[in-house]
């Protein structure tokens, strides 16, 4: 039982991690609902493994974007399309149209990169530093440094036009 409150109380602390990486490797509110409940399971099942070596957001969000990216390769498999074209309002923060609209279309630019490209662009928006990345997704840290580098020069270019 303490197990089981210990670990409903981290998903709610944390929770925000999870809404974001629905928001970006999903776009209808049923695929959205589905994608967080497996990326529960599998924080879950991924629990007991947890050794403290990282924060528990930083290990959250591995876990959440392997089930997104896992997910989304066996969607591409089967060969269905996800609609990306809507865009879920952040809910803590007052209401900013102007700004909304900016973060719809730098949003929509995002979501039109591949699996590990978003993954990457979620943390650096998230305000993660390049080691954090590093050890979330398992690349280098120049790794991430020149991946960061080369799309944000694809999103500013596709952006501007």
């Amino acid at each position: 039982m303490q197990k089981e409150s210990e670990f409903t109380q981290i998903v709610k602390e944390h929770e925000g991690v999870i809404y974001k990486i629905t928001s970006i490797y999903t776009d209808t509110h049923e695929d959205k609902k589905d994608l967080y409940q497996e990326i529960v399971y599998q924080l879950w099942k991924a629990y007991d493994s947890y050794r403290g070596e990282a924060k528990i957001s930083t290990w959250m969000y591995r876990v959440a974007l392997n089930t997104a990216i896992t997910r989304f390769k066996k969607e591409k498999k089967r060969g269905i399309q996800i609609p990306m074209d809507s865009l879920v309002k952040r809910k803590t923060e007052p209401y900013d149209e102007v700004f909304e609209e900016r973060l719809q279309v730098v949003y929509s630019h995002i979501k039109r990169l591949n699996e590990l490209e978003k993954g990457l662009m979620l943390l650096l928006l998230e305000g993660k530093k390049y080691e954090e990345i590093a050890l979330i997704t398992g690349l280098s840290l120049t790794n991430v440094g020149t991946r960061i580098s080369r799309i944000k020069q694809k999103l500013k270019t596709q952006i501007i036009k």
